[in-house]
């Protein structure tokens, strides 16, 4: 749409081949030879310090040791062993400030063996093959419901379907995933991967999906209580932060996280609307994702706007880099005021400069106008506690999400949950997938001491 102020947002900015290019691969798969060469820089080290880095335990030497010896497919049966979904954390996992920040190579020669590649390259290997590497246990007779199909659910599902048990994932939106489907840059997850990987997990058997079902609307926790063995929570971060500043309900004022969810369920990108100027508010993956894909899409101008220093981003120095190198502008200590609109759609937004003073945010009185058709807003979500009570008792929670002990447990008995949506998690698919590991382990060690009194 454009309008006398100036507003300009309409799609079709870029033609077909070059927003084919845009979204294309952000890091292209290895080629056999590449990946045999890559893993021949591994020491093998005792006692790896990139093992000891990755939230899942995946035995890295050992996958990259399969790849110099010819063998991806044993590689992706290591790798797959530890972490269900690793196809995708080898797509979006932060390896630069896990497995390879720790790798002997970057520390002696500022060059780390590429781990993150060399999984892509094992698992897509297998993946292609068609087969499942893991078959299940006898089946136990008992039922789990999982809540949630993002990678803590999944993680879970799969797990508790190879010890025999039988699982239903029950999931809000109308394709499983989660995170991997609806909140990754599609630069990262190209050619529809997380609904392939999500294929390849179910051929476990055992799991049934039901999309559509949210918690508190469609299913009731009482009653999975009381009709399942066990019940795992994986709920994510279903609510947006605000971003507290006047105007914020202008049009052309978007939630980032929403933004990229149609953007990723968009068939043709050439018809996503997207403005000539656009400012991006946080300083965290989301906020890279979304400035990043709004240059991909024709935006002209793309500044992200962050309250604090670069140093405090949550956003890591590789992925700072990714946007700058896309055209992205990083601007810091600059604190949203006032979205500027006219005929109710935004125009610009007002902010107020800061400095850190021992620590502490500072507001300086200085404000500056950023010129904007659409301002994003990535400043974090928070958990929703809806359908997380049962009969009057809520799961207990700790700053603002659910309380759980070291093996997934909630405070009500009988159910476990992880990922996102508890208390200490780090929003990384990677560690919602050891959650889910973990959390499945111990509602099989419950309901095998269960049974085993049962018999006795």
């Amino acid at each position: 749409m454009t309008d006398p102020a100036g507003v300009d947002v309409r799609a079709g900015r870029l033609s077909a081949e070059v927003l084919a290019t845009g979204f294309s691969d952000l890091h292209p798969a290895f080629e056999p030879h590449e990946a045999f060469v890559e893993a021949d820089r591994c020491y093998f080290c005792y006692d790896a310090p990139c093992m000891q880095a990755c939230p899942t335990g995946i035995d890295i030497p050992l996958f990259i040791r399969e790849i110099q010896a010819g063998n991806p497919i044993g590689a992706a049966k290591t790798i797959l062993s530890a972490n269900i979904l690793g196809g995708m954390c080898a797509r979006v996992c932060p390896t630069e400030t896990l497995c390879e920040e720790v790798c002997v190579r970057e520390v002696a020669e500022g060059k780390p063996v590429q781990i993150g590649l060399l999984q892509r390259h094992a698992t897509d290997a297998l993946m292609a093959t068609g087969n499942h590497p893991f078959r299940r246990a006898a089946p136990t007779g008992r039922r789990i419901a999982v809540v949630g199909a993002g990678p803590a659910g999944l993680s879970c599902a799969h797990r508790l379907a190879m010890l025999g048990h039988d699982v239903t994932i029950f999931d809000a939106r109308e394709k499983p995933g989660g995170l991997n489907e609806y909140g990754i840059a599609a630069y990262k997850a190209t050619e529809d991967f997380a609904q392939r990987e999500v294929e390849f997990l179910l051929k476990i058997g055992g799991i049934a999906i039901e999309t559509g079902k949210a918690l508190g609307r469609d299913v009731h926790l009482a009653d999975l209580r009381r009709d399942y063995d066990a019940v795992f929570l994986g709920l994510g971060l279903a609510g947006v932060n605000a971003l507290g500043a006047e105007g914020e309900t202008a049009g052309g004022s978007h939630d980032a996280v929403a933004w990229i969810a149609d953007l990723r369920q968009t068939a043709e990108l050439s018809q996503l609307p997207v403005g000539r100027r656009v400012v991006v508010i946080g300083g965290g993956m989301t906020a890279i994702d979304a400035a990043v894909q709004s240059k991909a899409l024709g935006a002209e101008e793309v500044t992200i706007a962050y309250r604090r220093g670069r140093e405090a981003m949550n956003a890591s120095p590789y992925e700072q880099e990714v946007a700058a190198t896309r055209g992205v502008h990083l601007r810091f200590n600059l604190q949203p005021k006032r979205i500027l609109a006219e005929n109710g759609h935004v125009t610009g937004i007002e902010m107020e400069r800061t400095r850190s003073d021992g620590g502490t945010l500072v507001l300086t009185g200085e404000t500056v106008t950023l010129e904007a058709d659409q301002v994003f807003k990535a400043i974090g979500q928070s958990f929703v506690a809806e359908g997380t009570d049962h009969e009057g008792e809520g799961i207990a929670l700790e700053r603002g999400r659910m309380k759980v002990d070291a093996a997934c447990r909630t405070s009500l008995d009988g159910v476990w949950a992880g990922g996102d949506c508890i208390a200490g998690g780090e929003d990384l698919t990677v560690v919602a997938v050891e959650d889910g590991k973990i959390a499945a382990m111990d509602i099989h060690a419950a309901l095998t001491a269960a049974d085993r009194v049962a018999a006795e």
